[in-house]
């Protein structure tokens, strides 16, 4: 896709934290029933010996106040403003919710510092009435939820971040993108403010004053940057946007007329939505094992809802059963609020679905699928690392030489075998941690004659061994010594496994013997 084709809407919130603040305050609405006769908001932070002013609403801004201000000089201007401290990581979270929440227009949503969203639209206006009409909706919703926001749609982000934050024109046509650029200025271009104040030493105060200019003098002068953000800004460079989330597979979406809030109907559509994925699975030849049921409320917040299956699946009543078993859990983390207006259903992953595959509305099941069926049931209501199965692993080093996956990740298809842990000569007990014991050998680097371990001693009258283990090469322990282990019993019949940390012969001259495990 050339860059023409491309649609990028940008929108920046120049009030976020402030606008946050004034929600907590007033209510989400507090733009659309008028602001209350209240102190001008501002957030102030510690920079360096001083508290300086962070952020200012619109009324701060028009009595002289400035982001970088002393709060002292602030307070002296005006002394009863209302003053809260800056709070990054709640301006994220908002900018995060935001995001989400620009997910009903489009899948790929990108954060962009830490005021602003980049949003692909290529090919999603037309569902809103064309971009002009889209962009009035996006931000006639933001500002119905509190939220000041400007935004501009072109062909490169460039061009619409800096529309965005410095410009009037709202929407700008592929063939229009220079022009649009001319007037804007330097700034605009998302460069250092030193270089910016360097090129406004020269006089270089718009990017008109860029566009015509011998390019290398200009890089010499002012770095590569100008030239690499002027080229991404004209659609002559590429650059990529990076979405927050992974785009799913297959979705399909229903819009509604009125808000729900019924459990029950939430599952309906849930089930006519995976109605609606079947066929586009059918003709991929696949089945879904990760879906994504996404709830968007009326006042912005959006829930995400996942469940996993062991097998492919595609069949739409037993995708509902799983969501039936997730909502069970999940209701009361879930608050409808006013309700739903948008709900959608996402393949997140897939595999291959082979032909015979049995499916839940067969009459009567497979063995197979109802164990299939039974993991995701489950699996659905406890979550997706409720049911564990112990695998092999690739180390001979006892600690990591088995573990535990989720049975849903580890079960590729119906019927498929999992691994059984190794058939090896191990201790069917193996300690969470190695104990230190006391042993004494007839010989330095030979086996136990008797070992006191947890203050008993034992008298060892058989015994197995060396058995050298080496620890990966690659791992940051590799460095960790040998192990000699001996399998031993003692006089009243336990066999134990022992090993000794270091050995004689690498120059070791005092090794530790320590207890790893209990056979049976």
């Amino acid at each position: 896709m050339s860059s023409s084709d491309r649609r990028i809407l940008s929108i920046s919130f120049p009030r976020l934290a402030t606008d946050r603040i004034a929600r907590g305050k007033w209510g989400a609405s507090w733009r659309s029933t008028g602001r209350p006769d209240a102190p001008p908001i501002v957030c102030s932070g510690q920079v360096g010996n001083a508290r300086q002013l962070t952020a200012i609403d619109t009324l701060a801004e028009g009595i002289g106040l400035r982001v970088g201000q002393g709060l002292a000089e602030a307070r002296a201007i005006r002394p009863d403003l209302d003053v809260s401290e800056a709070d990054a990581e709640a301006d994220q979270r908002l900018l995060d919710a935001l995001a989400n929440w620009c997910d009903r227009y489009t899948p790929l949503v990108a954060l962009d510092g830490r005021d602003g969203l980049l949003l692909d639209i290529t090919g999603c206006a037309h569902l809103f009435g064309g971009e002009a009409k889209m962009l009035d909706d996006v931000l006639a919703r933001l500002r119905s939820m509190g939220l000041d926001a400007k935004g501009a749609i072109s062909s490169t982000a460039g061009l619409s971040w800096a529309l965005s934050r410095f410009g009037a024109v709202r929407v700008v046509e592929p063939q229009d993108t220079q022009a649009a650029l001319t007037s804007l200025p330097v700034a605009s271009l998302r460069l250092d403010g030193e270089v910016v104040a360097g090129l406004a030493r020269m006089g270089l105060k718009q990017i008109g004053d860029l566009i015509d200019l011998p390019r290398a003098p200009l890089a010499r002068r002012f770095g590569a940057a100008v030239l690499l953000r002027l080229d991404q800004a004209l659609g002559r460079v590429g650059e990529p946007i990076s979405p927050r989330r992974p785009l799913a597979m297959l979705s399909v979406e229903r819009h509604l007329v009125e808000p729900i809030r019924d459990r029950d109907m939430i599952l309906d559509l849930a089930e006519g939505l995976a109605a609606g994925l079947k066929p586009g699975l059918e003709a991929r030849g696949e089945g879904g094992r990760l879906f994504e049921l996404l709830l968007f409320r009326v006042d912005g917040r959006v829930f995400r809802i996942e469940v996993g299956t062991a097998a492919p699946l595609r069949e739409p009543k037993r995708i509902a059963a799983l969501y039936r078993e997730r909502l069970e859990v999940a209701a009361d983390d879930m608050d409808a609020g006013f309700g739903f207006e948008l709900v959608r259903l996402n393949v997140l992953a897939s595999e291959a679905f082979r032909d015979g595959m049995p499916q839940l509305s067969t009459e009567q099941s497979a063995p197979n699928d109802s164990l299939s069926d039974f993991i995701d049931l489950v699996s659905a209501r406890l979550g997706p690392g409720c049911l564990k199965v112990p695998v092999s692993l690739a180390s001979h080093w006892p600690e990591r030489a088995s573990g535990a996956v989720s049975l849903t990740d580890h079960v590729q298809s119906v019927g498929s075998p999992v691994d059984a842990p190794a058939r090896l000569e191990r201790p069917l007990r193996l300690l969470s941690r190695a104990e230190p014991v006391t042993v004494l050998a007839e010989i330095p680097h030979g086996p136990p004659a008797s070992f006191q371990w947890r203050r008993i001693r034992h008298r060892v009258v058989r015994s197995e061994g060396p058995e050298r283990l080496t620890p990966e090469w690659w791992l940051e322990d590799a460095n960790t010594s040998e192990r000699d282990y001996f399998r031993v019993e003692d006089a009243e019949g336990r066999r134990y496994w022992i090993y000794r940390q270091g050995l004689y012969e690498r120059g070791a001259t005092d090794p530790g013997w320590f207890m790893q495990g209990i056979f049976a």
